[in-house]
């Protein structure tokens, strides 16, 4: 049975330095379980902004082991929260490409699902240039996840721009995803791609990013934010690091979808 739950995002402005980044990690998972979040996300690639693209292959770990998931297993423990584990580099088959991967810790501090990172961002302008190809491997595989009666939906960052990603994961009554949008494509097209998604599928969108300028000189822009199904902006960090906490009510979900039954009207699946 659903119940309201609390939900919490981190935003992070994370460095190249590990222990500096798990240190502030935690100060912020202690601050939102502190102020009653059942719910915690992390933002994408919060252990490393590398100076490099490549030094996130340095860290990654292999699936079950590594001080990055023992970690998120500690705190999911410790804090009595469901984590959202934004994503850590973790091996692959190919020495040189890792998978940019969600792990979602349960109170137990149990890893109850992983998804790796299926749409791979490139953009290039006369300033900047990402490949993520270069350094990274698509996963294959849909997430699917039910938690504290809540049906979930998973991405992370550039999968926010494929909106039958997340119909072929339907049913759900939530999208969680977690990002490191750049400043550029934020300041475009981040929150109107957010709210699309949240007033397509009638459900919750809670998404965490990193804001702010990082130790590699890359700007990242932030804006962590939980909207409702109506598209309804409820709460928001604009820039820099800290904890941005909503609640979130299955029956806001009912009500709308009563009152707009657009799910049921679909005709191509």
């Amino acid at each position: 049975m659903q119940k309201n739950l609390n939900v919490a995002v981190i935003q992070m402005v994370s460095s190249h330095n590990v222990a500096d980044n798990l240190n502030a990690a935690q100060k912020y998972i202690a601050q939102a379980a502190e102020q009653g979040a059942d719910w915690v996300l992390l933002p994408e690639y919060w252990a490393i902004m590398g100076q490099h693209d490549t030094d996130k292959i340095a860290i990654a770990e292999p699936f079950g082991q590594g001080q990055l998931q023992r970690a998120m297993s500690q705190w999911a423990k410790q804090y009595q929260i469901i984590l959202f584990g934004g994503s850590i580099p973790l091996q692959s088959h190919e020495n040189n490409k890792i998978f940019n991967t969600m792990l979602v810790y349960g109170r137990d501090g149990e890893c109850v699902s992983r998804y790796d990172k299926i749409h791979l961002f490139g953009y290039q302008n006369d300033k900047e240039h990402y490949a993520e190809s270069n350094t990274i491997i698509a996963g294959n595989t849909l997430p699917q996840l039910k938690i504290d009666g809540w049906c979930v939906a998973q991405g992370i960052c550039y999968d926010l721009r494929f909106p039958e990603f997340f119909r072929l994961q339907q049913s759900f009554d939530v999208i969680l995803l977690p990002a490191a949008f750049t400043h550029t494509t934020g300041m475009a097209h981040w929150e109107l791609l957010l709210r699309a998604r949240a007033v397509e599928n009638q459900c919750y969108v809670i998404a965490s990013g990193q804001g702010g300028k990082h130790s590699n000189g890359r700007r990242t822009f932030g804006h962590s934010m939980i909207i409702d199904p109506w598209g309804e902006v409820v709460a928001m960090l604009p820039e820099n690091a800290g904890v941005v906490m909503a609640q979130i009510q299955a029956q806001r979900v009912a009500e709308v979808r009563e009152k707009l039954p657009a799910l049921q009207h679909i005709i191509f699946k």
